[in-house]
């Protein structure tokens, strides 16, 4: 699924103002906690971010893993006061906080901005829907090839990119709602069918969505 084409980052950064500062994270931080104050919009200049949520009963589950281009954390602008999900930097990432009221002034002044924003809220929704019914119609297998397609950015320009090293088998575990034994043995299967390959980063190629589309 494409995203809408992207503004120039350093167009977009000059409108906010002096509502936003530019964050530069290591691997693993905390960027926010579930729970913790809802003030601020987050954009990904460069990295990857873990979306997570734990439930009642302590269990975690992985919402998202957001990349380059995404938004997070927008629930900020619609009166949201603490936040409903926690936000961990799974690669070192560069990142834009935006405060609330900046953000809103921009959506706002700025129309060219404010249709982007809507078209790609609206395209995170239809792929939040597509997640929905592939948890609970397709296979783990099934599962897994599909979000490995899009953690590549499959689809996005025509081209296959590759995914960081440092998603580990337990968060890929966890996006698939299965165990990281499961995941190990069909990322073995994937390997051995010539579907990835590991040359320092993990690759995907096109012949993975064989996987979704015919099993």
């Amino acid at each position: 699924m494409q995203k809408p084409a992207p503004f120039k980052t350093a167009e977009f950064l000059s409108i906010m103002g002096s509502g936003k500062k530019v964050q530069t994270l290591l691997r693993k931080r905390i960027i926010f906690s579930q729970g913790s104050k809802a003030d601020s919009v987050f954009y990904i200049q460069s990295g990857k971010v873990k979306i997570t949520v734990i439930s009642k009963q302590g269990k975690e589950a992985v919402i998202a893993l957001l990349g380059a281009q995404d938004f997070f954390g927008e629930g900020a602008i619609t009166g949201q006061k603490l936040r409903l999900f926690s936000a961990t930097a799974v690669s070192d990432c560069v990142l834009v906080r935006i405060s609330s009221a900046a953000m809103v002034k921009v959506l706002h002044e700025e129309h060219t901005f404010s249709d982007y924003f809507v078209k790609y809220l609206i395209t995170r929704n239809v792929r939040y829907e597509a997640d929905l019914v592939d948890q609970l119609f397709n296979s783990s297998e099934k599962r897994l090839a599909r979000i490995l397609l899009l953690l590549a950015r499959y689809g996005k320009n025509g081209e296959m990119e590759p995914i960081i090293p440092n998603v580990s088998q337990e968060t890929l575990a966890e996006m698939v709602g299965t165990t990281r034994s499961r995941v190990s043995f069909f990322m073995n299967r994937f390997r051995k069918l010539g579907f990835i390959e590991y040359n320092g980063k993990l690759r995907i190629h096109n012949s993975l969505l064989n996987i979704v589309l015919h099993k």
